[in-house]
C-alpha cells in the first residue's frame, strides 16, 4: 500500500502539534546525531532541525511518495527509504524520534526496545501514536468494511490496524534498559467544516488501507457509506462543524548511562 503525502498534508497543523508536544517533552540541549523515523513528508523532521541544527538531523520512511515530499522541503537533509520493522541505526543515537508511525508496525514492542539498544548511553526514545481504534471514526470504517460488497474482501480482518498494546505494557519493556520511561495520554479535539473533512483526514492516514483493499471501482461507494456513517456519529456543534476527537499515546524513554566501571 502506498500513501498520499498531498493527501496528509491537508492537515498539516493539526498533525504537526503532536509532533511539537512530543519534542517539547525531551529534555536534550544538546544532540549530534537525531533521526526521525517514519519522518512521512519532513513535517516533523522541520522541527527536528529547528531545534538541534541541520548537521544533526537525518530521516527514514518507507514510502517513496513521502520521502520525495521529504527531500523537497528539506533539500540539505539526509532522508533514506528504510523499513522501521528491520532498520537499526548504524551509530549511536542521541534521539530517535518518531511520530505517528509505530501504530502500523507488526510488534512493534519489539521493534522499539531493539531501538533503544541503538541509542547512545543517555539517550531518548521518543514515540507519539494515535490510539484511536476505539473512537467513531475508526469504528465505522469497519463497519462500513463488514456491510456492502466488499465485505469478502474484508474477510479475517484485512485492513485493520492491530490494538495497541496496554501502556503499562511499554513500560514494562523499556524500563529495564532504561533511566527512565515517561508515558502519557492526550485526546486532541479538531473542530471539522463537516462529515467530509473527517473523510478527508482519515484518508490521510486510517482509511487508506480499506480504499485500497477494495476494487476501483467500489471505492467511491464505500467512501460514501463510510461518510453516511460519519454523519450519524458525529452530531454538529452549535455552529454547525464537527468535533472530532483524537486521542494519542506519547512515550519518552531514556537509555541508562554508562556505569561508573565503565
Amino acid at each position: 500500500m502506498n500513501w498520499s503525502a498531498t493527501q496528509y498534508l491537508r492537515f498539516e497543523d493539526e498533525r504537526t502539534r503532536p509532533a511539537r508536544d512530543l519534542l517539547a517533552r525531551v529534555p536534550l540541549e544538546i544532540a549530534r546525531h537525531v533521526i526521525d523515523l517514519g519522518c512521512g513528508p519532513g513535517n516533523s523532521t522541520e522541527l527536528l532541525v529547528d531545534r538541534f541544527g541541520l548537521s544533526a538531523v537525518s530521516g527514514l520512511d518507507s514510502d517513496d511518495d513521502m520521502l520525495a515530499k521529504a527531500r523537497a522541503r528539506l533539500p540539505r537533509t539526509s532522508f533514506i527509504k528504510a523499513d522501521l520493522a528491520t532498520w537499526r541505526p548504524d551509530a549511536p543515537a542521541d534521539l530517535l524520534y518518531s511520530n505517528a508511525v509505530f501504530q502500523w508496525v507488526p510488534a512493534h514492542l519489539d521493534v522499539l526496545a531493539a531501538l533503544m539498544e541503538g541509542l547512545a548511553p543517555g539517550g531518548f526514545l521518543a514515540v507519539q501514536m494515535p490510539d484511536n481504534l476505539g473512537e467513531p471514526s475508526h469504528m465505522a470504517m469497519d463497519e462500513t468494511a463488514a456491510d456492502g460488497p466488499w465485505a469478502p474482501v474484508f474477510a479475517g480482518g484485512r485492513a485493520k490496524r492491530e490494538p495497541r498494546p496496554r501502556p503499562a505494557a511499554y513500560i514494562d519493556r523499556l524500563m529495564p534498559m532504561s533511566a527512565s520511561v515517561e508515558v502519557w495520554h492526550t485526546v486532541y479535539y479538531h473542530p471539522m467544516a463537516n462529515a467530509q473533512a473527517i473523510v478527508d483526514w482519515v484518508e490521510g492516514t486510517g482509511l487508506r488501507p480499506y480504499l485500497a483493499a477494495v476494487e476501483p471501482d467500489q471505492r467511491d461507494a464505500f467512501r460514501a457509506a463510510y461518510r453516511g456513517r460519519i454523519e450519524r456519529d458525529y452530531p454538529p456543534m452549535a455552529d454547525g462543524r464537527l468535533l472530532l476527537a483524537f486521542p494519542r499515546l506519547f512515550i519518552v524513554a531514556q537509555k541508562n548511562r554508562a556505569s561508573l566501571a565503565d
